[in-house]
């Protein structure tokens, strides 16, 4: 048996990975977690809908308060990538690059929690406006917080009605779809339904944008002036899922993996959780989705897959 055989290799330390690693650790396994070091959860300004936390968390917060849990049980988040996964007879080996946890890595059974990244929208100085919570990217999370103002959603094609369609039904009737100069692309019905919901389509390209008073934000395109008391975009998701993809896990059109009951992948004794997992990308189901994972690696671990002797 190699010396460092893990049970489990988690890949990503967002909130799915240091939730399963968490199982893992008071199910008192052998668990190597890794972590590239840009999770999701790091841009979130403050999040109401995450239970126990009342007056809200904020994505740093709640990570920082994850690894001090993980802490005390020994397990730390050694940087580095995964660069390459493979299957063997009785597991999976991982080539891990960086400065804390450089090597080739043998694990039983293999968790992705890679996440996904943002595709974000072309506007000057977008990085401030996020940190400034101006630019969001999830009105399940924070759309309460917004009820009632003016809303302009980023995004273009049915994908960025839909999300503009949500916000008008559920938080404010001043909801605004900007295409950032891109065509509208709705057919007849999808611009029946805007119509509908009062929603107002601009297609100018957006030349600036300025904050007033911390949190108004001023866009300029076509010549006019345009403002809002919060932006989300709705531009789509680029999966982290290439680790899983290379291995054969069954995906979806976007990229997301598809996984089973308990949170397994088409590929046996691999995993995924989170946003990585096709469905509604929440904290609370990225956690719930590692508990699930946690468990049934745990209660697994020493059996075969299902495609090995004896599985």
């Amino acid at each position: 048996m190699p010396e460092n055989l893990q049970d489990c290799l988690i890949i990503g330390a967002g909130p799915a990975g240091m939730t399963a690693a968490l199982y893992l650790a008071r199910f008192k396994r052998r668990v190597l977690l890794v972590d590239a070091g840009a999770p999701r959860a790091a841009w979130i300004p403050t999040s109401h809908n995450i239970p126990f936390f009342a007056e809200g968390i904020g994505g740093p917060d709640l990570l920082a308060r994850q690894r001090e849990h993980l802490a005390r049980y020994g397990i730390a988040i050694r940087q580095g990538e995964v660069t390459a996964l493979h299957r063997t007879p009785t597991g999976f080996t991982a080539r891990i690059e960086g400065a804390e946890a450089s090597g080739e890595v043998v694990a039983r059974r293999v968790l992705l929690a890679t996440g996904a990244v943002d595709v974000e929208p072309e506007l000057p100085d977008l990085p401030d406006a996020v940190r400034r919570g101006l630019v969001r990217y999830c009105p399940i999370c924070d759309g309460y917080e917004a009820r009632d103002r003016s809303i302009a959603v980023i995004g273009h094609g049915a994908h960025g009605l839909g999300e503009a369609a949500f916000i008008a039904r559920t938080y404010s009737d001043r909801v605004t779809l900007l295409t950032l100069g891109k065509p509208l692309a709705l057919d007849e019905q999808q611009r029946a339904l805007a119509a509908r919901l009062d929603i107002r389509l601009v297609a100018d390209p957006i030349t600036g944008l300025d904050i007033a008073n911390g949190r108004v934000a001023v866009l300029r395109g076509g010549g006019q002036e345009h403002r809002f008391d919060v932006l989300y975009s709705a531009l789509g998701l680029h999966y982290r899922s290439g680790l899983g993809r290379a291995l054969g896990a069954e995906h979806d059109e976007k990229g997301a993996l598809v996984v089973d009951a308990h949170n397994q992948t088409s590929v046996k004794g691999l995993y995924a959780a989170g946003d990585i997992v096709r469905g509604l990308d929440q904290i609370v189901i990225a956690m719930g989705h590692a508990a699930v994972a946690a468990t049934h690696i745990h209660n697994r671990c020493e059996l075969p897959t299902e495609d090995e002797e004896g599985g």
